[in-house]
């Protein structure tokens, strides 16, 4: 094919072009995480996202969305999840966006993301500088729906479900108190010693519900600890799992496309600092370790399937002059999504 005075190949033309829809699929999909993350607190609600996935499968043959309510979340047993939204005057909601692209019988990449629309801490408050950011808790959540944006737009032959747990955390009357034990989705119990460790709380439940999707594969996608920026800084994200192939993968993808994540260590040594005098497991583990105990705990909710879980309280937002989200990491699970299409 000869244009503009250039010799190329039809193959080279080809992949060309693919590229580009790749790349552009991608950039819609971190514009619309980096839009709902930079949303302030009391339009981006529970109930905005659950709105914003509805909007996403409207008129899309290859999506479909399902949000449960408290009341579905109640009769599902998920009291890990409801312990968070119990100081909250806005309701939580459970949303499950699934892509249908292949065959019903092969089994759906499942995304999991963190949906805390504001933080405050709960009982446990948190100091008040800064807190603003706190709006940027969802990010996570955020990052599956671009995700699933992006997925759709490049129409990939491959099932994906992005299951997203909203609700905010707040100090109100009701709302759970240190100490306080709440029974899991899973039956397991939990000591909640401080209620700003709210993320794996309701991640637990969600984690849980991923596994009636019989998933290939499940990636949790969460800003889960200050730990992690005190590791690793705001370069990398962090990553721990389960499954050898599923974290090389996912590394291997961030490399490509410059979402770099960098793994750290989920040896059962450490699952001994969660443990409690009166629950299954207490959900902080003490200062040493913290982005790891964290993972420890989500861990205890996957054993049924291959699991990653990434950490990006270090790259899902800037602070100071540039503060602002950053839509990662879209690029890395879109990335990888991609290289699990069937060629």
């Amino acid at each position: 094919m000869r244009k503009l005075g250039f010799n190329v190949a039809r193959g080279d033309a080809a992949k060309a072009g693919k590229a580009i829809d790749q790349a552009s699929a991608i950039s819609a999909g971190m514009s619309l995480a980096r839009d709902l993350g930079n949303l302030p607190a009391n339009v981006c609600t529970p109930s905005h996202i659950a709105k914003t996935a509805r909007q996403l499968a409207s008129g899309e043959k290859r999506l479909r969305v399902t949000v449960l309510d408290e009341a579905d979340m109640k009769k599902l047993k998920m009291g890990s999840l409801l312990s968070v939204s119990a100081g909250s005057r806005q309701p939580a909601k459970l949303i499950a966006l699934e892509y249908r692209g292949a065959a019903a019988k092969e089994q759906p990449i499942a995304l999991v993301g963190k949906g805390v629309t504001f933080d405050t801490g709960g009982i446990s408050l948190k100091p008040g500088a800064a807190m603003d950011e706190m709006k940027f808790d969802m990010c996570g959540a955020a990052s599956v729906l671009g995700t699933l944006k992006a997925v759709n737009q490049m129409q990939l032959p491959i099932n994906v479900v992005g299951i997203v747990p909203a609700t905010e955390n707040m100090p109100d009357g009701l709302a759970t108190k240190p100490g306080d034990i709440v029974t899991s989705m899973s039956g397991q119990t939990i000591e909640i010693l401080n209620t700003d460790a709210e993320g794996r709380l309701i991640l637990c439940d969600a984690l849980t519900y991923a596994g009636k999707f019989k998933p290939r594969c499940v990636i949790d996608i969460a800003t889960l600890t200050g730990a992690a920026i005190i590791a690793l800084g705001k370069v990398p994200s962090a990553v721990l799992g389960n499954n050898r192939g599923l974290v090389d993968a996912l590394i291997k993808c961030g490399q490509q496309i410059e979402d770099k994540i960098w793994e750290l260590p989920l040896w059962d040594e450490y699952q001994d600092q969660l443990k409690s005098n009166f629950a299954d497991m207490a959900n902080i583990g003490g200062r040493d370790a913290g982005t790891i105990t964290a993972a420890c705990f989500l861990s205890r909710f996957t054993k049924e399937y291959k699991w990653a879980h990434l950490d990006i309280a270090g790259t899902a937002w800037k602070s100071g002059e540039e503060k602002g989200a950053t839509g990662r990491p879209v690029p890395l699970l879109t990335q990888y999504i991609l290289s699990q299409v069937k060629p």
